[in-house]
């Protein structure tokens, strides 16, 4: 039998959701110090097989396993796959050239092109406020990525970097928008244990262009890497269950401080101004854009306690 859901604990889904954020961004570590000898295929490979038992384990524990292997939409869930596992290879590339804490800016400016692509293909209206902190955020992407986009041949690592870490955003917004699609018709489960399925039965197709056999120590750490996704992916699916996303959206950007502190403590990186100054514009973009939802809701509200009181 499923656990009933609890709508409202506010410090518990706080504690889940930054725990769930330094384990993806611990991962995200793991990924970038693995990928001097893997290549992104290999890591996507390990990092969805090994988050699979993790996923299965919670889906019996939840009492949802059923749900999680039927849906309706089997060829929505193919797709959700492509783009996730694409989003994910072109992550991991961009690790591999970048330092941690550009590649964790570059990447909070997944709201604002889902909010793009939500009015170009779901028709959805975005007013004044919500144009303005698209724009500021666009701008904030701009000042990130326009240092990485030079020509010479110690550029073009860094350019194929900053490119393939903004590809990957794109992609996950794609993915969100994909995501209010399949939830109409299957259960959250099965969305997380096909994607996780797809995910590794498509990276293990990059085994054609090589792959490199790991060490029993990286092996080990391959699937410490891939436990900890999982892992992680349930902390924050769970979050959701006891607060509402617009209080728990803001804490994402506490990564920000988690990958500056790893990246200086593991990596000896720093974050240039530039960084800093395009991750404060796109996080006051999205917060801007949360501010704004969390207005329209409460206003929705109200209009519903008016139609029900007059009903």
């Amino acid at each position: 039998m499923a656990q009933s859901l609890t709508s409202h604990r506010p410090m518990l889904a706080v504690g889940l959701k930054l725990a769930a954020l330094v384990l993806f961004t611990s991962m995200s570590a793991l990924v970038k110090a693995l990928s001097e000898d893997f290549p992104p295929g290999e890591l996507v490979f390990f990092r969805s097989l090994f988050a699979i038992p993790v996923i299965i384990a919670w889906l019996l524990w939840r009492g949802e396993l059923a749900q999680g292997f039927v849906v309706k939409k089997p060829m929505g869930h193919f797709w959700r796959g492509v783009l996730g596992t694409s989003a994910m290879g072109l992550t991991f590339t961009g690790l591999s050239l970048l330092p941690l804490p550009e590649v964790t800016a570059i990447g909070y400016a997944t709201p604002i092109f889902t909010l793009i692509l939500a009015a170009l293909i779901l028709g959805e209206r975005i007013r004044m406020i919500r144009i303005g902190a698209v724009a500021l955020g666009l701008l904030g992407v701009l000042i990130m990525v326009w240092p990485r986009l030079g020509t010479t041949q110690m550029e073009m690592a860094a350019t194929i970097g900053a490119l393939c870490v903004l590809a990957a955003t794109l992609a996950r917004a794609f993915v969100q928008i994909h995501i209010r699609q399949l939830v109409k018709v299957d259960h959250p489960a099965a969305i997380v244990f096909y994607f996780s399925m797809t995910a590794t039965l498509l990276s293990a197709l990059t085994a054609f262009w090589g792959w490199t056999m790991p060490t029993l120590n990286q092996a080990l750490i391959m699937i410490i890497m891939g436990l900890i996704g999982g892992v992680a992916q349930i902390l924050v699916t769970s979050s959701y269950r006891f607060g509402q996303a617009s209080m728990l959206a803001p804490y994402d950007y506490t990564t920000m401080l988690f990958a500056i502190f790893i990246g200086y403590i593991w990596f000896d990186e720093l974050p240039t101004l530039a960084i800093l100054l395009g991750a404060t514009l796109v996080i006051a973009g999205n917060v801007v854009v949360i501010w704004r939802e969390h207005q329209l809701g409460l206003e929705r509200g109200k209009a519903r306690s008016l139609t029900d009181h007059k009903a």
